[in-house]
């Protein structure tokens, strides 16, 4: 087998699939790039047992058919420092020697058997599949402003993912760590189906760094797996087992008192009087009045303080609250736009963040819980 192809076309495919492979692997196989020729068309695929990734390009000049494996790592590094130029791939299909050439270099390298390499059996014996499809957009915006609450708690297993909940008219990205919880509805798209999953957050990092440049999803979901295609890419992954919590039923019912803020005036306020906070317990403390918000944080230990004011509008009674400096930090970090409304009730009640304007046909909520204040 031989085909002709740029090397960072090769590069641009391989560097994406390798993101799969972890750097230590229980099959030595699972070290290696499954590469396939079928006519024009060459795939790449790696795999960690749970979840696979396969990319497609075109080649030039193809001759023959067939499989081999070939080392991950060293491909990939090989490839990215050779300049923007084709070259040769030449397979000696006896003994799958691999000689890779180009105007002013030859590198060789010794490929292993593809019938050593395992195949993907997240879909076996699982329920009936679900299909639908999205625009890789989507799905990004999803993960995008759900991913930095996922738990990272070993055992909350469930939580360490991202729910994707499908219904007919709507799909929603929900995470949480007890602490935060992000809801994400995006009604741009109609699947027509109902599913739920929860996806890990290292097949959602995959989706986040691959798919960035794709137009469509399709989606072949079932309860435990899942297939995603798009035009250059095949993604399988498999999902958290586990009841994921009741999220809906979270959110406070009578956080009627309003509170509207310039959100990078907040969030710079807040980085500054949060280099002052304790370092075990990060508590950043509110007095929100009608016109304003005074951030006060101290560290007995060090006999450091600080104390800073943010203009806003309060519908409100003066409200003394507390909330973790840095989980406030990643909230307004995530959330996009000028102004931010927050519904607040009281002390022991947690903060409903929301953008003042979102794009149409989006939903972005986001709860914290808040920490005890003493003294103000």
């Amino acid at each position: 087998m031989k085909f002709n192809v740029s090397s960072k076309t090769l590069y641009s495919a391989a560097s994406a699939v390798s993101k799969v492979i972890n750097s230590k692997n229980a099959l030595a196989v699972l070290d290696n790039f499954l590469i396939t020729l079928n006519g024009n068309v060459l795939t790449i695929t790696g795999s960690d047992a749970e979840n696979a990734l396969t990319a497609r390009l075109e080649v030039s000049s193809a001759e023959g058919n067939g499989s081999f494996c070939l080392a991950a790592r060293r491909l990939v590094e090989l490839l990215k420092e050779l300049p923007d130029q084709g070259m040769e791939v030449n397979i000696n299909e006896d003994n799958l020697e691999v000689q890779i050439s180009y105007s002013a270099g030859h590198y060789s390298f010794v490929g292993i058997n593809s019938n050593q390499y395992p195949t993907f059996e997240g879909q076996k014996n699982d329920s009936e599949p679900v299909n639908f499809s999205i625009a890789a957009e989507q799905l990004l915006a999803g993960l995008d402003n759900t991913m930095f609450a996922v738990s990272t708690d070993e055992y909350r297993q469930i939580m360490q993912g991202v729910l994707m909940d499908v219904a007919p008219e709507s799909i929603t990205f929900v995470a949480t760590d007890t602490r935060k919880l992000v809801r994400y509805i995006d009604r741009r798209t109609a699947p027509g189906v109902t599913g739920q999953c929860v996806i890990p957050s290292k097949p959602a990092n995959i989706l986040k760094n691959v798919f960035g440049k794709e137009e469509s999803l399709d989606i072949t979901m079932t309860r435990r797996s899942a297939i995603i295609k798009s035009e250059n890419y095949t993604f399988q992954c498999t999902f958290l087992n586990g009841n994921y919590p009741d999220y809906n039923r979270v959110f406070p019912k009578n956080n009627t008192q309003v509170l509207t803020v310039d959100r990078n005036a907040l969030l710079n306020a807040v980085r500054r009087v949060g280099i002052f906070v304790e370092v075990d317990g990060g508590l950043e403390k509110f007095k929100i009045t009608p016109d304003r918000i005074l951030l006060k944080s101290n560290d007995p230990n060090l006999c450091t303080s600080a104390r800073e004011q943010v203009p806003c509008s309060f519908s409100g009674q003066d409200l003394t609250i507390g909330f973790g400096a840095a989980y406030l930090m990643e909230i307004l970090t995530t959330l996009k736009g000028n102004e931010l409304i927050v519904n607040l009730g009281d002390a022991s009640r947690p903060g409903v963040f929301r953008p003042a304007e979102e794009p149409d046909n989006t939903e972005l909520v986001m709860l914290l819980m808040p920490m005890t204040v003493g003294e103000f």
